[in-house]
């Protein structure tokens, strides 16, 4: 998980990817275990609108984190590059206890962020414990090779995802998102086959992967969390097939997993309990389900 090692002493804060479409209102279990993680009703909680081109979205989650009983919550509008040399905004970064990345476009978001003073806050005080959250754009950004679109589908083929560069605060897996409603099996096995450096995660909507310092991963939420690891990939055509031809893979290892269910990204296994969910090989490939 760690796009750095944490200063000596320093225990690093979660990295907490959502799918989207979280609930907000009914039965906030996702935000409200955020806003407990940051300290409760001590809580500040900086939000960061970037991702989004609508203007009151940093506004909405003022008022569902202050309902949710957040002592402070304060909003980052990094709207141009110098933005994210505010000083202003900086001081904001060094006091927050957790900081939310909404939805929206993830590669407005990490082009505006990248290689700033903001990104270099985020990762120093992430590595000192501060918990960063984010969802949907906000999820998939985190990666340092972030899914930035592609098509939908089930069988992996040859450009069905496009990468970008990311923020880097996480380094050995990519996120996808909205990843069951939306169909987005085959472009996530497309991502992990053309990166080969580890796992990919996908998010369905109203679900989330708390991921703590140990790098366990638990799943909260009302949706799945679909794990690839891709570690033990020995075969894939990508670079060998015309553009949308199927690509056939081998070694590839598919999780699913519900809420409550914990996962080790490190040594790729399932800790405690048992899985209530199903196991699934995806049509196209020689994959195996090891749970």
């Amino acid at each position: 998980m760690r796009s750095g090692r944490s200063p000596k002493g320093a225990a690093r804060g979660f990295i907490i990817p959502i799918g989207g479409a979280e609930n907000r209102v009914q039965n906030p279990v996702i935000l409200r275990r955020f806003v407990k993680l940051c300290g409760g009703s001590r809580a500040h909680i900086a939000v960061i609108p970037t991702a989004s081109s609508l203007d009151d979205t940093g506004d909405l989650y003022e008022s569902v984190f202050r309902d949710l009983g957040a002592d402070r919550v304060s909003i980052l509008p990094f709207k141009t590059r110098r933005d994210c040399e505010s000083d202003r905004y900086l001081k904001v970064l060094d006091r927050a206890d957790g900081v939310f990345m909404t939805g929206g476009d993830q590669v407005r978001l990490a082009e505006m962020l990248s290689d700033t003073p903001a990104a270099e806050k985020l990762h120093s005080r992430n590595a000192h414990g501060m918990h960063v959250a984010g969802t949907s754009a906000g999820a998939s950004a985190m990666s340092a090779a972030m899914i930035a679109g592609g098509k939908s589908g089930a069988t992996p083929r040859a450009g069905m995802v496009d990468l970008a560069p990311g923020l880097g605060l996480i380094s050995r897996f990519v996120i996808d998102q909205h990843f069951g409603q939306r169909d987005r099996l085959g472009r996530l096995l497309t991502a992990v086959a053309s990166i080969r450096f580890g796992v990919g995660i996908g998010l369905d909507e109203d679900t989330a992967a708390f991921i703590g310092p140990d790098e366990m991963l638990e799943v909260v939420g009302s949706g799945g969390v679909t794990i690839i690891d891709g570690s033990n990939l020995r075969n894939s055509a990508a670079d060998s097939v015309r553009h949308d031809d199927p690509v056939g893979l081998t070694g590839i290892r598919l999780h699913i997993l519900v809420d409550g269910n914990m996962y080790h990204l490190g040594t790729h296994c399932l800790v405690g309990g048992t899985l209530s969910a199903r196991s699934y090989v995806p049509s196209g490939s020689n994959a195996t389900a090891l749970i």
